[in-house]
């Protein structure tokens, strides 16, 4: 455990954290990520060690061993929310389903790892649980199987990268289509945040998620008025192909922050990419392999 230095009336008290049975790459990541300047890192040998410590003191931020099952950090997760309901927890753990994910979300973890993990993207959702303001009911779960997801979702950036997380790890595709499922959804979402919400945390926007047996899609509607893609000329995708920069002119007479790629990077991740008449709802679709997808199934 790092020790607080006395503090002065200006200083700030430090942080806490409590990591359970951390590996050294992950401990090594949350070092730097967590500077000992504003945190105060405990370490638990298991869970049930996390939970007495968790009942005698409250920590900002948990972190799961990745030695343990999602199951098992669930049921953790779940006892900790009884004694206290706002902490930041993010499940590490050796296996996982898209049952559990789900499970996670039902129970606002902050996030959820699986092995193997990016440690970049972990160091991303620490960083965030670190920094973000109220969070805890930004994803809100409507209804879900494994097969169909239907969330409502706060429109903060924190949000978009959060259930990023969770859509990669219940997306059970191989890589790199995974990844890129990922990726255009995100895209989808924070151009639904920017222009359907204007990045106003009192809106939400509705996502679906379908997988079946030959495809994957994901729904993304927001509240807003809509457009046609024939007048978004502040988007890369309404660029003529003699004039590929054209959307950065139309940005920055509109005091839009550079970009406008998010449309056409999504719509070369993905199969399809359809909006309805109004254009505040986007269907995204990954077809999928039939042959690779049941040589997944046989192996799970």
């Amino acid at each position: 455990m790092v020790s607080a230095p006395n503090l002065s009336p200006q200083q700030s008290p430090l942080r806490t954290g409590l990591v359970v049975n951390a590996d050294p790459e992950v401990a090594a990541l949350l070092k730097s990520v967590l500077p000992a300047t504003a945190w105060s890192i405990q370490n638990a040998a298991n869970n049930v060690a996390a939970l007495k410590l968790v009942e005698t003191r409250p920590f900002d931020l948990i972190i799961t061993s990745e030695d343990t099952s999602g199951k098992e950090d669930l049921e953790l997760l779940r006892k900790i929310r009884k004694v206290r309901p706002h902490v930041r927890l993010i499940i590490l753990t050796n296996e996982g389903t898209p049952a559990d994910v789900i499970a996670s979300m039902r129970e606002h973890a902050f996030s959820y790892f699986s092995k193997p993990f990016s440690l970049d993207s972990l160091a991303e959702i620490v960083r965030l649980a670190a920094e973000a303001p109220c969070w805890d009911d930004g994803i809100e779960v409507i209804s879900a199987t494994p097969s169909w997801i239907r969330l409502a979702v706060r429109c903060a950036r924190t949000t978009a990268d959060r259930l990023t997380q969770f859509l990669h790890e219940v997306t059970d595709l191989p890589e790199p289509e995974n990844s890129n499922v990922a990726m255009a959804f995100r895209e989808i979402l924070l151009n639904a945040f920017e222009h359907g919400c204007h990045f106003e945390a009192k809106h939400y926007v509705e996502i679906s998620y379908v997988r079946t047996s030959r495809m994957v899609g994901c729904r993304v509607r927001d509240p807003g008025e809509g457009f046609s893609l024939d007048e978004i000329h502040h988007a890369a995708i309404a660029n003529p192909p003699e004039d590929p920069l054209r959307h950065e002119v139309h940005r920055s007479k509109l005091g839009l922050r550079p970009g406008g790629l998010g449309v056409l990077l999504a719509k070369n991740l993905v199969d399809d990419l359809i909006y309805s008449e109004d254009g505040n709802d986007v269907l995204l679709i990954k077809y999928l392999d039939p042959q690779q997808d049941n040589q997944q199934a046989l192996a799970s």
